[in-house]
């Protein structure tokens, strides 16, 4: 529900301008950064005016942003970057290879960024930058008076970002940047601001920090009855890179077969080259009959279908050094619980510890013994099982987008007022 107070910060005189980051197939916007499309909708609903530019990442349909304005009943209108951004097209579409990072993007971002916000002639009483470049261009937009309040929204971090160590100085030091010179910072996990202290960050000019955990929609929370729970399953989704550890699913089947011949594993996600591997490998095991590929699934309740009729989900995160995953929010953790099914994680993302403490999951290392173990753990222990797949839903009740959105701008609203 929205704040009842008649001078609550988002209002329907409200104007915000959102800098975010996504990939474009098939004309479609992927799911990657969740957060997208629910903020989106969460402002609409509330505001009188919402500009989002999505800077559509390198291996994408398109290379110029898209630039979509919400207002007069949430109608939205695409509009055109200047001439001067236009311009950056054929640089930038040498280098649209999914995957990267190139300089010729980042310049892209942040001049996105400014060429927008002094041409709309608008005013905005936030900025919302998901990547420090496009916070640092609304930066330069508070200083010319165009931007009230700005919003560092951070949904991954990592302290070794990048393998090149000037690189990763460069990241790092954006980040600084970007947490000490706005107002507000909303980190998806708890772990980032610790991290960026210990990469230099001095805490006594930080923003203000607020926890904003990903969420799930009212309809994603749900569960199947137990009749229609496919035996013996396992269902993994995200994308399929192997800091994610798919690889470690498939190559624990051949073992897991033994035992359940009619054994499952759904894997909902990835890109079609990513998914090629993981088909090799499963050939080359001999469990290619056992596995099920969907790809991706746009649409967070058709996805939560699924997984509701699955028995055991996995987050089996790899343990490698520099992972952003240590210090991110798991999506896929919350996706599982909204469908009430037990996780099987690895203890890399801070939120399966924060599962596994609340009952809902069991706890592994990223090993084929130890995911084994647990697998069998769930299926032979029907009680622990039902135990889990209570505690799972019951975790994911008040996950939901808007109430964490809410929840952030009530705090900032306590912050203003």
């Amino acid at each position: 529900m929205m704040n009842s107070k008649s001078n609550f910060i988002l209002n329907n005189s409200s104007k915000i301008l959102f800098a975010t980051f996504s990939p474009w197939v098939n004309g479609k916007r992927l799911p990657t950064n969740g957060s997208v499309e629910p903020l989106r909708n969460f402002l609409t609903e509330r505001i009188h005016k919402l500009v989002l530019i999505d800077q559509v990442t390198p291996g994408s349909d398109f290379v110029i942003p898209r630039i979509e304005v919400f207002e007069k009943n949430h109608v939205m209108k695409l509009m055109k970057p200047s001439l001067l951004i236009l311009l950056l097209q054929p640089f930038l579409k040498h280098r649209n290879i999914p995957g990267k990072t190139y300089i010729f993007y980042k310049i892209r971002d942040f001049l996105t960024v400014l060429d927008w916000g002094i041409k709309s002639k608008d005013r905005y009483d936030f900025f919302i930058g998901l990547e420090s470049i496009n916070t640092i261009a609304a930066l330069v937009l508070k200083k010319l008076g165009i931007v009230k309040k700005v919003i560092y929204y951070v949904s991954d971090y990592s302290p070794k970002r990048y393998p090149d160590g000037w690189f990763n100085s460069i990241y790092l030091w954006l980040d600084r940047l970007s947490a000490s010179h706005s107002d507000y910072i909303w980190d998806v996990s708890k772990a980032i601001q610790p991290a960026r202290i210990a990469c230099g960050l001095n805490p006594s000019k930080s923003a203000i920090v607020i926890h904003v955990p990903n969420g799930v929609y009212p309809k994603q929370i749900g569960q199947e009855k137990m009749k229609n729970i496919l035996p013996h399953s396992l269902i993994y989704m995200g994308t399929l890179g192997l800091e994610n550890g798919p690889d470690l699913i498939i190559s624990a089947l051949p073992v897991l077969k033994k035992t359940y011949t009619d054994l499952q594993l759904d894997i909902i996600g990835g890109s079609l080259a990513d998914i090629n591997k993981l088909k090799l490998l499963a050939k080359k095991l001999g469990v290619a009959k056992h596995v099920v590929f969907h790809g991706v699934i746009p649409n967070s309740v058709t996805m939560s279908k699924i997984i509701r009729k699955r028995s055991i989900a996995l987050a089996t995160y790899r343990n490698i050094p520099g992972s952003p995953r240590y210090f991110g929010d798991a999506g896929k953790i919350r996706a599982y619980c909204a469908s009430g099914l037990p996780v099987i994680t690895t203890d890399v993302p801070p939120l399966g510890k924060e599962i596994v403490d609340f009952g809902a999951g069991l706890m592994i290392k990223d090993n084929i013994t130890d995911l084994t173990k647990a697998v069998n753990t769930l299926f032979s222990n029907k009680r622990l099982f039902m135990k889990m797949r209570k505690k799972s839903l019951e975790f994911a009740r008040t996950n939901t987008w808007n109430n964490e959105f809410l929840k952030a701008f009530t705090k900032i609203d306590k912050y203003e007022n």
